[in-house]
């Protein structure tokens, strides 16, 4: 992991067409900016694993309810 210092109103590049410029900080945060292709997905970590816990606990519940239907299927005559 790369580690920057980086100060209000100054930014980073990644790659020819990303941007990330510190906007504010404050003592609740730091606000960035972020300029990307619009094309480009951009979300925040906590939402990513929100959702992603989301998705196991339903592929779990989804895979009981495919086992319980086998189950029915293979028990008929």
């Amino acid at each position: 992991m790369l580690v920057l210092t980086r100060k209000e109103n100054e930014a980073i590049r990644i790659g020819e067409d990303i941007v990330i410029k510190v906007v504010a900080v404050d003592k609740n945060g730091v606000r960035l900016g972020i300029e990307a292709p619009e094309k480009m997905t951009i979300l925040r970590e906590e939402l990513v694993q929100a959702v992603s816990e989301e998705n196991k606990k339903a592929a779990v519940g989804a895979d009981s309810a495919l086992l319980a239907d086998l189950k029915i299927q293979l028990e008929r005559p």
